[in-house]
């Protein structure tokens, strides 16, 4: 590229907050505001640093294990849902549990027990350690089986190839999840697809509009925490579809200067947990070093919203 070419930023739409983010932040920050701090939080409430820090800077005590919340106490389960096992152990200690998960994470694992109870051998295709795999996994652990990659298929042992489905972590890459449920069928030629998609839209949504940027671009900005499985993937999509380089960033204090050189086009996004006043960090900084001109790449249009969880409808629920 010469020179003299504009030096601009490509921005991805949709990009960051999706539904079931901004219902879980909202959750946590509605707890505080009705019963005052501390409100505990099992695991972080979405996998982002900065929500993370500015919510315990309101309050709210994230914790590992509901074992490390006082008797008695609110907690709220994160965006990424949990197990029967959780939810017994909270019932034991008597909390009083907010459940922020999100409705396309319960979706998946009413199709997990769905299927349990039809007495089928489940494939997860999904990331070991995951909060989310966890909780899906531990609706039916006698039934579901953990599939990481197309490279694990080999290892799938079934109890009748006639009755097998797959169902996966809702924050996959599209392109690798299709990939390893390919070579699953190859081995399980019956094998199932879920009632519906278990990828979720926004997922699914981020991904397409960074595949349409990347080719344009010398370097794709993904904004997000390490953590954050939608976050990483994004930059693997751009750079599987064309961009000369990705890099996944929490702040704009992160970007390195020796990326931006001889970069004439750079893209930025944001992983499905990230507030929007860290993108606009990103491109205030970009601007600030020459990459002043704008363009928002916009793919797909995003309306859906989901209710709060019904523990902080009192109003509703005292009219029912």
């Amino acid at each position: 590229m010469s020179g003299s070419v504009a030096k601009q930023v490509l921005l991805a739409k949709p990009r960051g907050y999706c539904a079931g983010v901004d219902r879980a932040v909202e959750a946590v920050e509605q707890a505080l505001d009705q019963y005052g701090a501390p409100v505990y939080v099992r695991k972080e409430i979405v996998h982002n640093k900065h929500v993370v820090e500015t919510l315990r800077d309101r309050g709210a005590i994230f914790v590992e294990e509901a074992s490390e919340v006082p008797e008695g106490a609110h907690v709220v389960f994160s965006a990424h849902g949990v197990s029967p096992a959780v939810r017994e152990e909270a019932r034991g200690r008597e909390l009083k549990t907010i459940d922020a998960t999100c409705p396309l994470v319960t979706k998946v694992h009413q199709e997990a027990k769905r299927f349990a109870r039809e007495d089928y051998d489940i494939l997860l295709v999904g990331h070991a350690g995951h909060e989310e795999v966890e909780g899906t996994a531990g609706e039916a652990p006698e039934h579901i089986q953990l599939v990481e990659s197309a490279a694990d298929v080999g290892k799938v042992t079934v109890r009748d190839p006639d009755k097998v489905v797959w169902l996966s972590q809702t924050t996959l890459s599209v392109d690798e999840t299709m990939e390893t449920v390919r070579a699953l069928r190859e081995r399980f030629p019956k094998l199932q697809n879920p009632p519906s998609d278990d990828i979720c839209y926004a997922t699914q949504n981020r991904q397409v509009a960074v595949k349409t940027m990347a080719p344009r671009c010398d370097l794709v900005l993904v904004v997000g925490s390490r953590n954050s499985s939608n976050s990483v993937r994004l930059v693997e999509v751009a750079l599987g579809a064309g961009a000369g380089a990705s890099y996944l960033i929490d702040y704009a204090k992160e970007i390195d200067d020796a990326w931006l050189s001889g970069a004439t086009t750079i893209g930025v996004t944001s992983g499905a947990s990230v507030p929007e006043v860290l993108v606009r960090g990103v491109v205030e900084h970009l601007a600030e070093r020459g990459f002043g001109s704008v363009e928002e790449v916009d793919t797909a249009e995003e309306t859906l919203v989901f209710s709060l969880p019904r523990e902080l409808r009192p109003a509703r629920a005292a009219a029912r």
